[in-house]
C-alpha cells in the first residue's frame, strides 16, 4: 500500500539580504535534500535540536513555506507543483497545530468563530450546523460548548492548545502537523494535551507529523521517528528500536540527555563539543562532523547518503 505522505528530495533555503540595495548576501540553508514516507493512520516524531529545521520541513511540506525542490506526494498528488488555486482542497486535508498556542489564535475572535471559520471557509456547515459543529469539536477536545463565546486571553495554555487543536479538526483532515505542540506548556499539562492527541489520533485514524525536541514525549507517542541535524536526517527507525538501539553518533547523544526518572539509575551522558554551526554556512560534507566523536577525514568530503542498516532503520553516516 503507498504512503499517504511521500517527501522526496525537499530542500528550503532563505535568502539574507544586505547592502545598500538589500541584495542576497548568503542564503540560510534550512532544509536540504530531505527524504521520508508516512503511511496512512501513522504518527512520526520528528526530532533534533533548536535550528535544525523541523518546523521549516513541516511547513514546507504543507505549503505554508514555499519549498525551494523536491517532491511532496500527498495521496499520490504531487502537491508541490500545484497552482495555489488547487491548494484550496488540499487545506482541508492537511492542517497543523501551531507551537505557540497565545500567538495562533487571533485575540479579537471569539472561540466559537475561530475554530467555524474553516467551517465558513471551506463551505461545510453554516447556522445552526456551524454551532452545532463547534460545540461538539470543543467537547471532543475536553471543553465546554460555553467556551465558544469567550475570547482566548480568558484561557490557560493548555485550553489555548485545545483550541488550537480543535479548529485543525474541524475540517475533518486526514493529516496534521504537530509543531511542537506541548513545549510552550507547562509540563503538567503537555501530557494531557499528548495523551489527548493520542487519542484523537486512534479515534479518528489521524496520520500525524510529531515535531518535538523532547525525546521523551515523542517516544510516548510515535511509532517512528526521524532525527534532523543541521537540515539534513540522521536518522529513522521503529521508535521501540531507536530508544533501544540508536547508530547514529547524533542520535546516542541525544537520547543520552533524556533524564531518566529514577534517581538510582545513571545514565552516561555524551556531551557534543561546540554549538551546532550557522545553517548559512554549514560544514563540507557530514554536516554533524564538527561535532562528530567518531568523525574522520572522509567525513569533510562527502555527504553520507541515508543507507538501510536494518529492516525500516536508516542511517546518514559513513562508517558502517
Amino acid at each position: 500500500m503507498p504512503p499517504l505522505l511521500d517527501v522526496r528530495g525537499l530542500r528550503k533555503y532563505f535568502p539574507v539580504k544586505g547592502g545598500l540595495f538589500s541584495s542576497t548576501v548568503a542564503e540560510v540553508k534550512a532544509v536540504q535534500d530531505v527524504s521520508f514516507a508516512i503511511a496512512a493512520g501513522e504518527v512520526v516524531g520528528l526530532v533534533g535540536e533548536s535550528g535544525s529545521g523541523k518546523t521549516t520541513a513541516g511547513r514546507a511540506i504543507l505549503r505554508l513555506t514555499e519549498p525551494d525542490a523536491g517532491e511532496i506526494f500527498f495521496d499520490g498528488i504531487d502537491i508541490a507543483q500545484l497552482p495555489l488555486s488547487e491548494m484550496r482542497a488540499y487545506r482541508r486535508r492537511m492542517q497543523i497545530i501551531f507551537q505557540d498556542p497565545y500567538a495562533s489564535l487571533n485575540p479579537r475572535m471569539t472561540v466559537g468563530a475561530i475554530i467555524g471559520q474553516a467551517l465558513a471557509i471551506h463551505n461545510l456547515a453554516t447556522g445552526q450546523a456551524r454551532t452545532d459543529r463547534v460545540a461538539n469539536l470543543l467537547e471532543r477536545v475536553g471543553m465546554s460548548a460555553s467556551a465558544m463565546g469567550r475570547h482566548p486571553h480568558e484561557f490557560s495554555g493548555g485550553q489555548r492548545q485545545r483550541i488550537g487543536i480543535a479548529r485543525a479538526l474541524a475540517v475533518d483532515p486526514r493529516f496534521i502537523v504537530a509543531d511542537e505542540p506541548v513545549s510552550a506548556l507547562d509540563v503538567s499539562i503537555q501530557a494531557q494535551v499528548v495523551n489527548l492527541l493520542q487519542d484523537l489520533q486512534q479515534e479518528l485514524g489521524l496520520t500525524l507529523l510529531f515535531i518535538a525536541h523532547d525525546l521523551g514525549v515523542v517516544e510516548h507517542i510515535s511509532d517512528r521517528v526521524i532525527v534532523m541535524y543541521l537540515g539534513r536526517i540522521m536518522e529513522i527507525a521503529p521508535s521501540r528500536e531507536l530508544y533501544v538501539n540508536p547508530v547514529h553518533p547524533y542520535t546516542e547523544a541525544l537520547l543520552s540527555a533524556v533524564p531518566i526518572p529514577d534517581p538510582t539509575v545513571r545514565r552516561d551522558r555524551i556531551i557534543l563539543q561546540g554549538d551546532i554551526p550557522s545553517p548559512v554556512n554549514p560544514p563540507s560534507g557530514c554536516v554533524f562532523r564538527t561535532r562528530c566523536p567518531i568523525a574522520m577525514a572522509e567525513c569533510a568530503e562527502t555527504v553520507p547518503p541515508l543507507v538501510e542498516i536494518r529492516p525500516g532503520h536508516f542511517k546518514a553516516c559513513l562508517r558502517r
